[in-house]
């Protein structure tokens, strides 16, 4: 990726025209086997990139929070789905009635409280009941996912299927093996559904790092990394370093033999490491050179091969986990052919709610 040479840094830059080709290859792959595409918006947080990824295809957007809905919603999204079992407690409860009223709306849920929950807020809302496929955070068993869909069709909701999120694809050599459980759990649960006389018209899923492994089980796909890539998976082989449509710049502000520091730390980057990565980012072009340490605004990254760069110099990092550095970034900086095109506010950062 070419950097301008005035930019400002620290500074998270996109290249418009690999992502646009992130955009167009995931579009194909769902397409091909016939999946419905619902991109993770989470990851962007932006609105001229979900009109992208509507654009190429996608039947609409996944969020996390009911405040990111109602951010895509404002921004003229038609079909959200809210990835998450919501608890709709009086406020948030009114915040998702007057969101069912503007968008064709889903939910999560995966208990019997949950649902009557939802089912007083808003009746009659679509619900897909999320089921545990392998990562252990939230969703019941497949086997119990009948009971759940029982519970909130009585309540008063409307559901529509099982979803799950295969987030254990996260390790080396682990995507096609979690992408073999989430089919096992969603044809589990489908059948689990079936036999409480309901039917599962959808199995909503995948990652990005398991989508190349989805099989027929899945109807619908839910990648958000694609859209940018990450040094996370770079090193699970996911993408090679021609996906890295995101980086953050960072000024060489010292300079030692055999590491320098950037004025890009923690508060730039995020802090997420997981065990089995080689540092807190990755330095494309320079296949050696590791982030190995982070302060709030210090980046210090090893360059064992070659002289370092000069101080003054720009350097591009790929962060570890590029969803929490966006979230960490007012803007993106959109650049075409080495020179600034755009910027594009983070318009979701920090929608938590």
């Amino acid at each position: 990726m070419r950097l301008p040479a005035d930019l400002v840094t620290p500074a998270l830059v996109v290249d418009a025209d690999r992502m646009a080709a992130n955009i167009a290859a995931m579009a194909t792959l769902a397409a091909e086997r016939g999946l419905a595409l619902r991109p993770h918006a989470k990851t962007h947080k932006c609105l001229p990139i979900a009109a992208q990824q509507l654009a190429a295809g996608a039947r609409g957007l996944t969020v996390a929070t009911v405040a990111e809905a109602e951010i895509f919603a404002d921004g003229g999204a038609a079909d959200l789905f809210v990835a998450y079992p919501v608890w709709a407690d009086a406020a948030r409860g009114a915040r998702l009635a007057a969101l069912a009223e503007r968008t064709a709306l889903r939910v999560g849920v995966d208990s019997a409280e949950g649902a009557a929950a939802l089912a007083r807020a808003v009746p009659g809302l679509e619900v897909l009941v999320e089921i545990d496929s392998g990562h252990h955070r939230t969703g019941v068993a497949p086997a119990d996912a009948g009971a759940v869909a029982v519970a909130a069709e009585r309540a008063g909701l409307r559901v529509r299927g099982v979803f799950t999120f295969p987030g254990h694809s996260y390790a080396p050599g682990a995507p096609g093996a979690a992408a073999a459980d989430e089919a096992t759990a969603l044809r589990a649960a489908a059948d689990a559904l079936g036999g409480a006389g309901i039917e599962a018209g959808e199995r909503s899923g995948g990652s990005t790092p398991s989508a190349a492994h989805t099989g027929a089980e899945v109807t619908e796909l839910r990648p958000g990394v694609y859209v940018f890539g990450d040094a996370q998976q770079l090193e699970l082989g996911t993408i090679g370093e021609d996906g890295i449509a995101l980086v953050a710049a960072g000024t060489v502000v010292s300079r030692a033999p055999g590491r320098v520091v950037l004025d890009a730390g923690s508060k730039v980057l995020g802090a997420d490491r997981p065990a089995w990565a080689s540092g807190f980012g990755r330095v494309p072009g320079h296949p050696d050179a590791r982030v190995v340490a982070l302060s709030e605004h210090h980046a210090t990254v090893t360059w064992p091969t070659g002289p370092p760069p000069d101080l003054g110099e720009i350097v591009p990092v790929a962060p570890n986990h590029v969803c929490a550095a966006v979230n960490l970034a007012a803007d993106l900086v959109v650049c075409r052919n080495g020179a600034v095109a755009d910027t594009w506010p983070v318009a979701a950062r920090g929608a938590n709610t």
